[in-house]
């Protein structure tokens, strides 16, 4: 039977700002009329409110009602609402019984098609919401329901929101001359990839190969939160900052966790910012053969800007003053791309140019050498290969841009890795080869250095970190 008793149990008038009616009788209404409310609480969701018999029957959906008819979603049974609830936006105040935000998403008419304690087949007509869609119970405690949508999606050319999709990758080159109008051009972040799939306020972040790294990254819920029901896919890059500059060495203190209690701790100590860049998907629509003009526009008009991300601007001229400008804030350099170019996922594409005065490579550790003095017990350098046809090529040893915290971590993975003989197929100085420990070659890291030498190694590299989003069949020797 419909009633509030619950409903007033849970609220006290004076501390919430809900309305609270007094326990007269239930007023009568037309069994015709609903209102699903967004609800920022300790937890995203949209409740989903149906007048009925003189109350709003409720139901809380986690990730919102599915846009498609192959998608079933939770749906949680909750307390009846009053019907003065369907015109309540509002802040709940934090420590009372469902504390957050509130606003109204969309209201309207719905007819019946069958009610029942066990099913509700129901028509939505609102404002953004138009269609057919059941709840029925899936358990015995009347709690836990289900929710999906019947017949036609919200629009007969809704593409779903894909998983996953692997970045588009950028060439190394010179930077535009002749036809400088025809790209963008933006700053290269010292950080790692991520995709970001956004869905009912929830995100999932992938790695470029294809990882999820949800966990170790927490603060990029709150993207999710400002999307609220927007289903996005987003392409963009995670920084550590330190004195307004991207660390990598503290960006490494985030890229091992895979412990949500670890996580949040490490985000407390070393947060990350994510810079967004590229808008893959939006509100069932595809937009990788979109120009990148036009998807920068639509990632732009999404305003994603909170404590722990933001779009960066992009500039459509002058790539030599943004250059110029990279240099003298002491960033890697810029990322040049094509207005008109599409969105070519897992690709390196010339139409995605990045320009810097030192070149990054990613290598392969194949062995170490233990440090003397200060560094004494720990690692003293590192022996770097390149895979080849045939194997894994020396490279070049790097003993430079360590930390304390870096070398103490790298020196019992790498003792864990020993191996008796040398995994390089191309011959070593005999100076480095001298007392080298060997590896398996399974740790890939990055390296930053300005030129190859006549036999094909790094001119003095220094360290920049381990690279745990990429595997050693990934590593391919950047060109000049």
């Amino acid at each position: 039977m419909a009633g509030l008793d619950e409903y007033r149990r849970k609220r006290d008038p004076a501390r919430t700002p809900e309305p609270v009616p007094s326990a007269d009788e239930l007023p009568h209404g037309g069994n015709d009329t609903f209102v699903i409310q967004e609800h920022h609480a300790s937890s995203l969701h949209w409740d989903v409110r149906l007048e009925r018999d003189g109350v709003l029957v409720s139901w809380a959906v986690p990730k919102g009602l599915p846009s498609t008819t192959d998608v079933v979603r939770l749906a949680v049974h909750t307390e009846d609402h009053p019907l003065e609830y369907a015109e309540f936006s509002g802040k709940i105040p934090k420590g009372e019984y469902g504390g957050g935000e509130m606003v109204i998403w969309d209201r309207g008419r719905y007819e019946t098609v069958k009610w029942s304690d066990r099913e509700v087949d129901v028509i939505l007509h609102g404002h953004r919401v138009e269609g057919q869609f059941v709840f029925f119970r899936s358990g015995a405690d009347g709690k836990n329901w289900m929710m999906k949508r019947r017949h036609a999606p919200a629009r007969p050319d809704w593409e779903t929101l894909p998983e996953q999709l692997k970045p588009m990758l950028a060439t190394p080159g010179p930077l535009p001359q002749d036809d400088d109008d025809l790209w963008a051009y933006e700053f290269k972040w010292d950080g790692v990839r991520a995709i970001l799939r956004v869905e009912g306020g929830r995100v999932q972040a992938w790695s470029r190969l294809g990882n999820d790294i949800t966990v170790a990254y927490p603060e990029l819920q709150g993207v999710g939160e400002q999307l609220g029901s927007t289903e996005a896919l987003l392409d963009g890059e995670i920084v550590a900052l330190q004195n307004g500059r991207p660390s990598f060495s503290a960006l490494q203190n985030r890229m091992h966790v895979s412990k949500s209690d670890a996580a949040r701790r490490a985000a407390r100590q070393y947060p990350i910012t994510l810079l967004l860049f590229d808008l893959l998907h939006l509100d069932g629509s595809s937009t990788l053969q979109l120009p990148f003009r036009q998807r920068r526009e639509l990632l732009r008009e999404l305003e994603l800007k909170g404590p722990h991300w933001l779009t960066p601007p992009s500039y459509d001229e002058d790539g030599a003053a943004v250059l110029a400008a990279s240099r003298e804030q002491g960033l890697e350099g810029v990322v040049a791309k094509r207005l008109d170019s599409p969105y070519q996922p897992g690709l390196r594409s010339p139409v995605w140019r990045k320009i810097t005065d030192l070149m990054a490579q990613e290598v392969v550790i194949g062995g170490w050498r233990m440090g003397e003095g200060k560094r004494a017990g720990v690692v003293g350098a590192l022996l770097l290969g390149i895979p080849q046809d045939g194997g894994l090529a020396f490279a070049g040893s790097v003993g430079t841009g360590f930390n304390d915290a870096e070398l103490a971590v790298l020196t019992p993975r790498l003792k864990a890795l020993a191996r008796k003989g040398s995994p390089f197929v191309t011959e070593m100085p005999r100076e480095r080869a001298k007392g080298a420990l060997w590896v398996e070659p399974e740790l890939v890291a990055e390296v930053v250095f300005r030129q190859w030498t006549p036999d094909g190694r790094m001119r003095f590299p220094a360290w920049r970190g381990l690279r745990p989003d990429k595997s050693p069949e990934e590593v391919r020797r950047v060109v000049e």
